[in-house]
């Protein structure tokens, strides 16, 4: 039974590198519809928590294809998008070149961002991987946000209206390891970072994006 769930589970994290990789072109319309068409609505959950205060720079963590980058953009924040996969670069790029917004994109690991320490008001990711809560993670999110600088990660988004449908991604959702007991409470688990953590419940037409803002503590 081990050795059967350890195949899997190496079968779910091969999908996912080709969906963030050389399938990155399929990305967008994947996510439209594992979600139903709620996708952008649980992503631009996030942009509610945001700090009034536009004139410090936001770091978006895994940008993907570039989708909140423009939401930032339009809405009139500066910021810089940061992400491994050089396929989905390339198709933020191109997003942004369309709109004619003039986004700074930058590739490299999560675990070693190359920014200056308290450059950043704000550290923001949607529906990042496990990476996001990796200790190298947590520490270079903590060292790059100014004091009481927010940490915004929307980890997930859950479908309510009870149809077939969506009772049947609900079950994938499960087997692929995104409905996952957390064995700790978040406030507990930032603060052992420095940050002071909430989670919230953003309610979209047919589900509930779930948003954790951590704050970084003086």
């Amino acid at each position: 039974m081990k050795r059967l769930a350890s195949v899997w589970w190496s079968l779910i994290r091969f999908g996912f590198r080709l969906l963030y990789n050389e399938m990155a072109f399929t990305y967008d319309l994947v996510s439209v519809v594992v979600s139903l068409g709620e996708w952008r609505s649980w992503q631009r959950a996030a942009l509610k928590h945001l700090p009034a205060d536009k004139r410090r720079d936001i770091l978006e963590l895994a940008h993907g294809t570039g989708n909140l980058q423009i939401d930032l953009l339009e809405n009139g924040y500066q910021t810089i998008g940061y992400d491994l996969s050089p396929y989905m670069g390339q198709i933020a790029s191109r997003k942004l070149k369309r709109r004619r917004l003039k986004g700074r994109l930058v590739r490299g690991k999560a675990q070693q961002i190359p920014f200056p320490a308290q450059q950043f008001s704000t550290v923001i990711s949607t529906f990042p991987t496990d990476f996001i809560f990796a200790d190298e993670t947590l520490k270079e999110v903590h060292r790059v946000l100014t004091d009481n600088g927010r940490f915004i990660i929307v980890p997930n988004g859950v479908l309510t209206g009870g149809g077939i449908g969506e009772k049947g991604l609900e079950w994938l959702y499960r087997i692929t390891g995104q409905r996952g007991e957390q064995s700790t409470s978040i406030r507990d688990f930032f603060t052992q970072y420095g940050f002071e953590a909430s989670l919230h419940e953003e309610r979209c037409k047919r589900s509930i994006a779930q948003v954790i803002v951590a704050r970084k503590i003086p």
